[in-house]
């Protein structure tokens, strides 16, 4: 009898932490988002697998998502400013991971900030702040919901931004859906044309077009960035755009998606910025670069196309504008036209 009582036990403790062990395995499917309010971070998982960060750190001047990695674990954003890695470029400190701003608000530049503008000239930059992290939830999907305020240097808010990140995935793919709407809260602001916008990532070396020259870019306050030559060995990035265009001849046009695909760590990793027929100046213009920058901004116009008159978006107070854009990546196999299609029809759709 007693040994009947053990083996009943015994099996009874089988079955529960079977139990237990196949809960587990079912939280992991899905979208997991941990939050880590001591260090402005929150994890997003996908079936257990770490997809991106979310940080808002207050030593820097916006938050961001990073790293991002694709769905076989490879990194595909630089290092470089926060962990920088062997053998990239040291560039434009202010591309930070995936992230989205503009450098003129107000006349204002939100996007060229970074910890590089000397004190003393500060004031010509805005800086984002979150505020709130209003949701973060998981599940088949995971939702992040936050708070910003685009302030000026001393403080004064221009704008309180509502962001909305709808995250997805499985095995081969992920994608992140950045909805923000920015709502003018003291006054008339602005939004300037300039190239350097909106929804943006700067990649890994990996996947930055192969280039042997040496290149300086110009800011519209007249600031030289040089992009210096490097060794071109394990770097395989190539541009196309729904047009048809690829390489170089994807910036400066209008184009509803833009795909980047390259090899690291022996397999094609390939990923897209879609804008959203909903968006103002849609389809949007691609401010795509061979040293990595990646951006599509639907206000820069004349700064992309000479031909072109220059656009000026004014939010009254009190009024809004939202912007829709999708960032989708694969591994293993480039993402066909068909496919980018599909996934921007689909996204259409979906707002």
């Amino acid at each position: 009898m007693r040994r009947w009582k053990l083996n009943l036990i015994i099996s009874a403790v089988i079955v529960l932490a079977s139990g237990l062990v196949l809960n587990a395995q079912l939280k992991e499917n899905g979208v997991k988002l941990v939050k880590l309010d001591d260090k402005q971070k929150i994890e997003v998982y996908v079936d257990g697998k770490l997809f991106t960060i979310f940080q808002y750190p207050t030593n820097i001047e916006k938050p961001f998502l990073f790293p991002v990695y694709a769905p076989n674990g490879t990194v595909i954003t630089r290092g470089y400013p926060i962990e920088p890695r062997k053998g990239e470029r040291i560039d434009h400190p202010h591309h930070i991971g995936l992230w989205f701003n503009h450098s003129d608000v107000n006349n204002l530049d939100f996007w060229n900030n970074s910890s590089a503008i000397p004190a003393a000239r500060k004031d010509s930059y805005g800086h984002i702040a979150v505020q709130k992290i209003v949701k973060a939830e998981s599940g088949k999907t995971g939702i992040l919901e936050v708070v910003s305020n685009w302030d000026d240097n001393k403080g004064n808010v221009l704008l309180t931004e509502n962001t909305r990140y709808v995250f997805s995935g499985d095995k081969d793919s992920r994608t992140i859906d950045h909805i923000s709407t920015l709502t003018s809260v003291n006054g008339d602001v602005s939004f300037n044309d300039n190239k350097d916008g909106l929804f943006a990532i700067r990649v890994d070396r990996a996947f930055e077009m192969p280039t042997k020259e040496s290149l300086i870019f110009t800011d519209d306050k007249g600031n030289p960035t040089t992009v210096k030559t490097m060794d071109t060995t394990g770097v395989t990035g190539m541009y196309k755009s729904s047009a048809g265009l690829r390489g170089n001849a994807v910036w400066g046009t209008k184009t509803p998606w833009v795909i980047l695909t390259g090899v690291k760590d022996n397999v094609t990793i390939s990923f897209g910025i879609f804008d959203n027929p909903k968006n103002i100046n849609y389809p949007a213009y691609s401010h795509a670069r061979n040293y990595g920058l990646f951006s599509i901004n639907n206000i820069g116009r004349k700064s992309f196309d000479p031909k072109q008159e220059k656009y000026t978006l004014t939010l009254h107070k009190g009024e809004s504008v939202t912007f829709i854009h999708r960032f989708y990546i694969q591994s293993g196999s480039e993402i066909s036209d068909d496919a980018a299609n599909k996934i921007a029809r689909d996204f259409a759709k979906a707002y």
